[in-house]
């Protein structure tokens, strides 16, 4: 019973430090949730666009696809039995789009901790900004590589570690890794300049991770990278499936060369059964709705502009440029009770807290989507008002 007085006595410093964490009940990406009494506005989902609360694309989607079609387990990794039609049209589907190779994941967890380190050895070097997402460090540590962290989004700093490693004989690869859109500060980082680094140094391959940007950015909502015409210049470029394209899973896109490597190398995908095919099948009739809603991401981009300007005159630091916005506190406990306010007040907004962040950073992290209203807006930004 020792162990069990151990962690219990971890659980109540995370108590006492306002980190503990626990599931809620009947949570969902609904735009309006009822919690205790209250009806509140979602403001915590990553549904940017409202798809996976859109009932209409369901029913039509079921009704496009026969029983037959409707597999709900695939029962082995798609290099036994689980290569189903679906994978193929999906992948088939979005390499059209992207103009180059598609490879998908089981999710985006699978993708980041499982391409780094099958395309990473000894003698690669990853920079990668101080900012990625927990997945991608998790890749990065269980890869043979070295690494360093750049300052976040400083491509000065990034620079100075090119020109170091470009002419270290012992390195023969360096991987630069970083997010389009953060998913923490929603800020985002220069593709086109990134871009222009790599053309400089010819050992450099760049990572850039799009999961909060692919269907809210570009004519097509293929992300920040087509956004800034850098789609054919990034050599792994990939995304997830489960925040505005209502679906799970993860993609890369790539050189085909680079694609049937991973496929012979990436133990994640090698050992893991495949998705459901009924998954990939309404990922691909997403996907291709996705790429017609031009107004709503216009006006999505609208809202957020709107919404940063508003924290910005409440007195409070914004460094978003997306639908991602945090409201910046500091202290835990204090961003908990933030948290609890505008929950009564019927806006379901969460705290972040360390280890997500770091110490006394902790912020409300607003998630702004389509059906959000102007009154929405207006009232949120009246209550932020009180906590500044």
């Amino acid at each position: 019973m020792h162990h069990l007085d151990y962690f219990q006595q971890q659980l109540d410093e995370l108590q006492q430090q306002g980190q503990y964490r626990q599931f809620k009940a009947n949570i969902s990406s609904q735009p309006r949730l009822h919690m205790n009494g209250v009806e509140m506005l979602n403001l915590a989902s990553n549904d940017y666009l409202g798809l996976a609360s859109d009932l209409r694309l369901r029913e039509e989607f079921f009704d496009l696809t026969p029983l037959s079609e409707r597999q709900m387990s695939a029962s082995s990794s798609r290099l036994l039995t689980g290569n189903f039609a679906a994978f193929e049209q999906l992948e088939d589907t979005m390499a059209q789009a992207f103009g180059r190779s598609v490879l998908l994941f089981n999710s985006g967890y699978h993708m980041n901790i499982g391409i780094l380190p099958a395309l990473a050895n000894a003698k690669t070097m990853i920079i990668a900004d101080k900012l990625v997402h927990a997945s991608i460090i998790d890749g990065i540590r269980l890869s043979k590589a070295q690494y360093v962290r750049y300052r976040h989004n400083d491509l000065c700093h990034l620079q100075q570690l090119l020109e170091r490693y470009q002419l270290d004989a012992t390195i023969d690869r360096i991987i630069v890794v970083t997010e389009s859109i953060f998913s923490m500060d929603g800020d985002e980082t220069d593709l086109k300049a990134l871009v222009a680094l790599k053309q400089q140094c010819d050992k450099v391959m760049l990572y850039v991770d799009e999961a909060h940007a692919i269907g809210v950015r570009g004519e097509r909502g293929l992300g920040c990278a087509e956004q800034y015409q850098v789609l054919d210049q990034i050599d792994l470029l990939v995304g997830t499936f489960g925040k505005a394209l209502a679906s799970v899973g993860g993609y890369l896109v790539c050189h085909p060369v680079i694609r049937n490597y991973l496929i012979n190398t990436m133990r994640p995908l090698i050992f893991s059964t495949a998705q459901p095919p009924l998954c990939m099948a309404w990922t691909r009739f997403i996907f291709q709705k996705m790429q017609q809603l031009r107004a709503e991401r216009e006006y999505l981009t609208e809202l957020a502009a709107q919404f940063q300007q508003g924290i910005q005159a409440l007195g409070f630091a914004c460094p978003s440029s997306s639908q991602i916005i945090p409201v910046m506190i500091g202290e835990s406990g204090q961003t908990v009770q933030a948290a609890q306010m505008m929950q009564k007040n019927g806006f379901y907004i969460l705290p972040v807290r360390p280890p997500t962040v770091p110490v006394n950073t902790s912020r409300l992290r607003i998630c702004l989507h389509r059906q959000v209203e102007q009154e929405d807006l207006n009232h949120c930004l009246t209550l932020l008002g009180s906590l500044s």
